[in-house]
C-alpha cells in the first residue's frame, strides 16, 4: 500500500516520503503534502489517515503514605514486596541512571525518537533533559522514594527536553517494547497524553493483548479523559489524580481529567523525588508537566506521581502473582482501592456518575489468591437524543459480561439488552429521545459459558433452564414505549433468581450461566 501511494503521488508530481512501516499494527508513517490526501484515501486497505500529533508529559504527584498506611511500630512505608519480579518499561524523557536513587535499577535501552525543541538549546543541557524521566524512575523504584523498590526499569526516550513527543515516536517505542518482552511480568508506563489518537490507541491495544500491562496518565486538562490518548483506550489502565485531601488534583485553572475512561485515582500533592541536578540531589516539583513534592511518614521519604505510582503498585501485585492477566490485575487494583474517598463535587455534574470513586492502595500483606469473581462497571458514552439512538458498553477482551443495564437522567429510555458481536458480548441501551447510557458489569472469571436467552414482546418475560443455569442478569427493551422501571428478576426455586419478568410490550433478555459456577441472590432497592 505504501509503495502504491508513492507511485501514484509521483505520477501527480508529488513526493510521498516513506518514513517507517510499523509491525505492531498495520500502518506506515509517510511525509506528504495535503494534495496527496485524496489519493491516499482512495487506496484499498486504507481505513483512516491520521496526522502525526504531539503528546506531552503528564505528572501530577501523589503520596506513598496514602498507598499503604505506615505501621504504627515502624512509621515507614513497607509494601508487601519490592516488586522485584516485574519489569517496567518507561516511555519518557532521558534518565540520569547514575543518580544514587536509581543507580543499578534502570537500563537505558538506547531507543530515542523525539521531535526537536521549539527554539531552545535545552537538548544540550543534560540536567534539563533528564529531569522528568529521572524523577519518574525514582518514583517507580527509587531506594528512598520508590513504590516498587526492587522493580527493574527499562527506559525509552520519547519526550524531548520540553516534555514533548509525537504519536509516531511513541508507537515506535511500543513496537520496540513488543520485540523485547520476555517471560517476566511487564508493565508499560505512558506518563504522557495528547489529543485522542486512534493509531496510538490501536498500538496500545495490540501490545496489551500480547500480555503487557499498560498504565497511562488520565491527563491534566480538567477535561473528559476519553478525549485524550492513550487514556481513552479501554485496554489501558487509566489513572487520575487526587490531592492529600482526596480532592481531584488541580493546578491553577487545570487539573486531573475525569470520566468513564478513568479506571481509578491515585492521591497526589507535595512530593520529593530525585533531581537530575546532581547524582545525590532531591527536589520538590509542582506543575502539570512535571510536579513533585513531599510528605514525610516517620523516617521515610514518600514520593510518587499518579500514573507512576500506580505502575509501581502493579509491579508489587505482579510480583506476588506473576501469572495475573491484565484484566485480573485491573480488578485487583480496584479491589484493594479505597472506595468513596474522592470528593466528587469538583467534577462536572454530568461526569460524576461515570467517574469511578476509587483511590489506589495496597494491603499490608499479599498472597496468591484462589480464583474469585471480581467485577467492575463499565459505562458507555451517552447516546444521541433521537429515539433511534443507541449507546454501547463493552468489557475488555478477557472479561466476561454478567449483566447489562441502562440509565437516563430524564428517566426516558427504551431499555437495554445484551448481544453477541464477533464473539464478544456487548451491552446495548436504547434512547427514549433524551439520551441514555449503557452500563455493563464486567467480571474476571474462568469462562463460565454463559448464554443469552431472549423473550418476545408477548411472552412477559423469559427464564433460564431449570437446574442447569442460574440467572445472573436481566435486561429489557421496547421497540417504542418508554419503559420506566421496565421489569425485574423473579426469585425462583433453588440457587437464586431464575426468571426475568417484563411488562407487556417489552422484550426480556436473561443471561444464564452454568449453576455449578455461580450462586446468586436477589436484592431489591
Amino acid at each position: 500500500t505504501a509503495r502504491r501511494l508513492q507511485a501514484r503521488a509521483a505520477r501527480q508530481g508529488h513526493l510521498a516520503q516513506l518514513l517507517h512501516v510499523f509491525h505492531l499494527l498495520p500502518a506506515f508513517l509517510v511525509r506528504m503534502s495535503s494534495d496527496v490526501l485524496d489519493t491516499a484515501l482512495k487506496l484499498p486497505h486504507v481505513k483512516y489517515i491520521e496526522e502525526d500529533a504531539y503528546v506531552f508529559a503528564q505528572s501530577i504527584p501523589w503520596n506513598l503514605g496514602r498507598i499503604l498506611r505506615p505501621q504504627p511500630s515502624s512509621g515507614v512505608y513497607s509494601p508487601p514486596n519490592k516488586g522485584d519480579l516485574a519489569e517496567i518499561y518507561l516511555l519518557d524523557s532521558s534518565v540520569q541512571s547514575s543518580h544514587r536513587e536509581i543507580e543499578g535499577r534502570v537500563t537505558v535501552t538506547g531507543f530515542e525518537n523525539i521531535p526537536g525543541e521549539d527554539g531552545t538549546h535545552f537538548h544540550r543541557q543534560a540536567g534539563q533533559c533528564d529531569s522528568h524521566g529521572t524523577h519518574v524512575a525514582a518514583v517507580l523504584s527509587g531506594r528512598d522514594a520508590g513504590v516498587a523498590r526492587g522493580a527493574n526499569i527499562r527506559s525509552l526516550r520519547v519526550l524531548n527536553c520540553q516534555g514533548k513527543g509525537t504519536v509516531s515516536g511513541t508507537l515506535m517505542a511500543l513496537e520496540s517494547v513488543g520485540r523485547a518482552l520476555g517471560a517476566r511480568p511487564r508493565v508499560v508506563l505512558l506518563p504522557l497524553a495528547g489529543a485522542r489518537s486512534p493509531a496510538l490507541n490501536a498500538g496500545c491495544r495490540r501490545l496489551a493483548r500480547t500480555g503487557a500491562v499498560m498504565v497511562a496518565a488520565a491527563g491534566n486538562y480538567r477535561d473528559d479523559a476519553c478525549l485524550y490518548s492513550p487514556a481513552s483506550e479501554p485496554e489501558v489502565i487509566t489513572v487520575g489524580a487526587t490531592d492529600s485531601q482526596d480532592q481531584p488534583a488541580s493546578i491553577g485553572t487545570l487539573g486531573t481529567n475525569f470520566g468513564r475512561c478513568v479506571d481509578l485515582f491515585a492521591p497526589g500533592d507535595d512530593i520529593i523525588g530525585a533531581s537530575s541536578d546532581c547524582s545525590s540531589c532531591f527536589t520538590a516539583r509542582s506543575g502539570t508537566s512535571q510536579a513533585a513534592a513531599h510528605r514525610r511518614v516517620g523516617g521515610s521519604v514518600p514520593s510518587g506521581c499518579h500514573s507512576r505510582a500506580l505502575a509501581g503498585i502493579a509491579a508489587v501485585l505482579l510480583s506476588a502473582e506473576p501469572r495475573l492477566g491484565r484484566a485480573e490485575l485491573r480488578q485487583r487494583l480496584l479491589r484493594f482501592s479505597s472506595k468513596g474517598a474522592v470528593d466528587t463535587a469538583w467534577i462536572p455534574e454530568e461526569q460524576r456518575l461515570q467517574t469511578p470513586n476509587s483511590v489506589a492502595g495496597l494491603p499490608a500483606r499479599l498472597a496468591a489468591e484462589e480464583q474469585r469473581l471480581l467485577c467492575r462497571s463499565v459505562w458507555s458514552a451517552r447516546s444521541g437524543l433521537s429515539r433511534r439512538s443507541r449507546a454501547v458498553a463493552r468489557c475488555a477482551s478477557t472479561e466476561e459480561m454478567l449483566s447489562c443495564s441502562s440509565f437516563s437522567r430524564s428517566g426516558g429510555r427504551l431499555g437495554e439488552h445484551m448481544e453477541d458481536e464477533l464473539g464478544q458480548r456487548r451491552c446495548v441501551a436504547r434512547s427514549g429521545g433524551q439520551g441514555v447510557y449503557a452500563v455493563a458489569r464486567c467480571c474476571t472469571w474462568p469462562r463460565a459459558g454463559c448464554r443469552i436467552t431472549g423473550g418476545s414482546p408477548g411472552a412477559e418475560g423469559t427464564q433460564c433452564s431449570p437446574g442447569e443455569h442460574v440467572l445472573t442478569g436481566c435486561s429489557f427493551h421496547s421497540p417504542s414505549v418508554v419503559l420506566g422501571a421496565g421489569g425485574r428478576p423473579v426469585e425462583g426455586l433453588g440457587r437464586g433468581p431464575s426468571r426475568c419478568a417484563s411488562r407487556t410490550g417489552a422484550v426480556a433478555h436473561a443471561l444464564c450461566c452454568p449453576s455449578a459456577s455461580l450462586e446468586c441472590r436477589l436484592e431489591e432497592h
